[in-house]
């Protein structure tokens, strides 16, 4: 690589690190504002290609955050959290369902997530790994406060997730700026 193709690529590495830092706390803010489970996008396919409506998870708790299947970075930091929520509501034989909502509808297919789950350990029947069209995708996000956007191949996002009660009501919102998730169960 020569020095001017280093100095081309150091300004785009700290755009989208900083765009990073935005996204992990933009979402935040509007916690306040998201809706419950029963009021989002309810068509999803989940990892066996079977159709799943959030709506049908209404009893649960639900936790759920929105990844996507070839991530190496924010992505397995999020899911290892949700690992370690699991962990602590099985020590106290309390259940929960773990949602994860695939950001990149093109290639987190029910093929993909089914392989991540398998590499991953995570075949538990109550962990959804969900696909959509791009249009239920996006107005999720939105609603939410999931920002994100492509990067080359890359899917730029922070790291987010929410809890439901089991009515569907948001509990509490969860970023970066709460160090463990697991202790706001």
């Amino acid at each position: 690589m020569t020095t001017g193709q280093r100095a081309t690529r150091a300004p785009r590495a700290f755009a989208a690190a900083l765009a990073c830092v935005a996204l992990a706390t933009a979402g935040v803010a509007r916690a306040a504002a998201v809706p419950q489970l029963a009021q989002l996008p309810q068509r999803w396919q989940d990892d066996d290609g079977r159709e799943l409506a959030l709506g049908q998870l209404s009893g649960d708790r639900v936790i759920l955050t929105m990844a996507y299947a070839s991530c190496h970075r924010i992505c397995p930091a999020t899911i290892n959290a949700l690992a370690a929520m699991q962990k602590r509501l099985d020590a106290r034989g309390e259940t929960a369902a773990f949602v994860v909502v695939g950001y990149d509808p093109d290639n987190d297919d029910a093929a993909a997530w089914r392989e991540y789950r398998r590499r991953h350990h995570l075949e538990r029947a109550n962990w959804h790994f969900l696909s959509g069209t791009r249009a239920h995708t996006e107005q999720l996000a939105r609603a939410l406060g999931f920002d994100f956007w492509k990067y080359d191949e890359h899917v730029m996002h922070g790291s987010r997730a929410l809890v439901f009660d089991a009515s569907g009501r948001l509990q509490v919102a969860l970023g970066p700026e709460t160090r463990d998730w697991a202790s706001v169960l």
